[in-house]
């Protein structure tokens, strides 16, 4: 707290120096860090005197012996430890890019049908998380099944720390249940990955060469207003050195379209860069496994049991429909606790 406090009180200074207005892009980063820490600040301070008043009840409770009032403490102090997990967390997330926006996409991988429909019920699943969160979830490009489900897809997730708390989420998802596409009614596992990569701003320095991008324009489908079957507003990117393929469709123009897909390759070219520097597997991104059997980070087992598991963490959940209904904080959580460790 001393840190953070010390912080705001530089920025505050720089915002009242002559010019500051001058730089706009610099200002709002400012004013955005400045409102940043003015926001943690008020938490902790809101959570402190929350915690307290729970002692101070308690305390009454106890002296009065009387159990009514105790019985009062229980959703205060729910609610204070429920706060606290969050700031606790909070504080796991060092990356330098935990705080930022996410982008996450979501590709069926081996199981056909069943894989489309699978990529369906985790975007069910990470928009209502997302919900759930205080954050907001737009969709930038999706490229539906050709009998049921979803291929693939893309969709921004906007809010303090999003790539911070998805970051745990990149990977291979597994599940096993009884097929409603088979009529035979036998048990099928399916596969989809999951790519997280955080929005970037302009700070960040990315150099792409113009001559390397190969742009391609197409009508766009599905929901976006009557704009979108119209005219070719959709954008795909390739950068042609590395191969790296990004999309958007769902603007409202092609200029939009060719802003927000830009975006998205420069993210992919940092992880890029980032992974060779290191020469390892960097951390924005993680393993890129094949999507099927053997590398899966988590399994949801609809038959012949009810389970989640993670195989990285071995937390499980037995609810599985509070999972797919955006129950994920858990799993995030051990995630984190355990790569602290």
């Amino acid at each position: 707290m001393p840190g953070m406090k010390n912080e705001l009180e530089e920025l505050e200074q720089r915002a009242a120096e002559p010019g500051f207005w001058n730089d706009t892009e610099n200002s709002q980063r400012v004013l955005q860090r400045t409102k940043s820490l003015q926001n943690k600040i008020d938490f902790y301070n809101k959570l402190i005197e929350d915690c307290e008043d729970v002692v101070v009840l308690t305390e009454l409770g106890l002296e009065e012996k009387d159990e009514s009032v105790l019985e009062e403490v229980g959703p205060g102090l729910e609610d204070v430890k429920s706060r606290y997990e969050k700031l606790r967390i909070e504080t796991l997330m060092k990356g330098e890019y935990d705080i930022n926006d996410a982008i996450i996409t979501l590709h069926a991988g081996a199981g056909g049908t069943e894989a489309m429909d699978w990529v369906q019920m985790l975007f069910r699943m990470y928009t209502r998380w997302a919900e759930r969160n205080g954050f907001s979830a737009r969709v930038l490009d999706m490229l539906e099944g050709d009998e049921a489900g979803i291929k693939s897809v893309t969709v921004e997730i906007t809010g303090e720390y999003a790539y911070g708390y998805l970051r745990p989420e990149k990977g291979v998802h597994r599940l096993v249940r009884i097929s409603p596409f088979d009529s035979s009614g036998r048990r099928h596992t399916s596969f989809a990955s999951m790519e997280v990569m955080p929005v970037l701003d302009d700070s960040v320095k990315v150099d792409i060469n113009p001559d390397d991008i190969k742009m391609d324009v197409y009508r766009a489908s599905g929901a976006g207003g009557q704009h979108v079957n119209k005219t070719s507003s959709a954008v795909r990117l390739t950068h042609i050195p590395t191969g790296i393929v990004v999309a958007c469709q769902n603007e409202r123009s092609q200029v939009q379209n060719r802003e927000t897909a830009m975006k998205m390759l420069r993210a992919k070219l940092l992880e890029l860069k980032e992974k060779e520097q290191a020469e390892k597997l960097s951390q924005i991104q993680g393993e890129q496994l094949d999507i099927a059997w053997g590398s899966q980070i988590r399994s949801y087992v609809f038959c012949p049991y009810t389970m989640v598991k993670d195989h990285r963490t071995n937390y499980e959940e037995g609810n599985i429909q509070k999972v797919m209904d955006g129950g994920l904080d858990e799993f995030i959580q051990a995630y984190l606790v355990n790569q602290k460790q």
